[in-house]
């Protein structure tokens, strides 16, 4: 009997201290898609192909929890002030500038080129309605790209291309658009944009796994340093990270993208309490000294 309680100790005094450095969240940035269909139609919503593609896969990305999303306002608002994005276009630049400010991992972009549906087949009318054997078929396509905020590589990119066919007796149905959510959903291109959906997400998954996770110090004050993320990406009481300041960033003359830089390990810190809101989190070092705003935090 005493042993089961000095393992249930053990277990609650684990969770207490919270050493959930597997756990950490990492963050995304998913922006805009751009509209390059040509088909016509429209997202249940009313807005474009694109818009709805992106607001579907930054849900999908916070149910599945596996993420920590930055909301869209927040990037549009990062947007606007740094006067990125003014011609409309998301480039990987300005997505990795906007992804590296907001602190995130890795930033979305892409481009749908194909949405919607077509019929075909034979039939003819009775009292107005046309009734008829048809076969029906829907496709979407998406080039999607991922961008390494921290270098401003492109990890991966890809045209992920999802089509949905049937046949049988039909009648006929607007042109154009879906009159709801659940008339979305219940169609081919609705089943089909789900399907792609769910291959950005694999993706990403993908490229999450070769990316290492990352915070900053935002603020130190005597003894206390204050440090991004917190708690809404899974930071706890009692984690213990290496802090590492960075120095010049090395540009390859060629690309013009970051390579990286050399950083300098300046010490270890463990969080000692949880800032209200999630966002941050106060640590103490455990060895060095020099801490400043802007360095690095690192898992060890």
């Amino acid at each position: 009997m005493k042993r089961h309680s000095l393992l249930t100790y053990i277990l609650l005094l684990g969770l207490v201290t919270g050493s959930a450095m597997g756990q950490l969240k990492k963050r995304i940035a998913v922006f805009s898609f751009e509209n390059k269909s040509k088909s016509g139609w429209s997202w249940y919503t009313g807005g474009s192909p694109g818009d709805g593609m992106a607001d579907m896969l930054t849900t999908e990305l916070v149910k599945s929890g596996k993420y920590t999303v930055i909301e869209r306002e927040e990037i549009a608002k990062i947007m606007q002030e740094q006067n990125l994005g003014m011609s409309g276009r998301v480039t990987e630049q300005s997505a990795a500038k906007v992804g590296k400010l907001l602190g995130v991992e890795l930033a979305v972009l892409g481009a749908v080129t194909e949405f919607g549906a077509s019929k075909g087949g034979t039939g003819g009318r009775i009292k107005g309605v046309r009734l008829g054997v048809s076969k029906q078929k829907a496709s979407v396509a998406i080039d999607v790209r991922i961008v390494n905020t921290t270098t401003g590589e492109i990890l991966a990119a890809e045209n992920v291309r999802k089509e949905k066919s049937k046949g049988g007796l039909s009648v006929s149905t607007p042109k154009g658009g879906f009159r709801n959510r659940n008339d979305f959903d219940r169609s081919l291109a609705g089943k089909a944009t789900r399907e792609a959906v769910e291959s950005i997400m694999a993706l990403i998954e993908k490229q999450m796994k070769a990316v290492a996770w990352e915070g900053k110090v935002i603020m130190v004050r005597g003894a206390d340093i204050y440090i991004k993320p917190g708690a809404d990406a899974g930071v706890a009481i009692g984690d213990v990270f290496d802090v590492f300041s960075a120095g010049e960033a090395l540009i390859d003359p060629d690309t013009g993208l970051s390579l990286g830089s050399e950083e300098v390990k300046v010490g270890t810190i463990k969080v000692t309490s949880l800032v209200s809101g999630g966002k941050a989190a106060k640590a103490a070092a455990q060895s060095g000294s020099g801490f400043e705003k802007g360095h690095l935090v690192r898992q060890q």
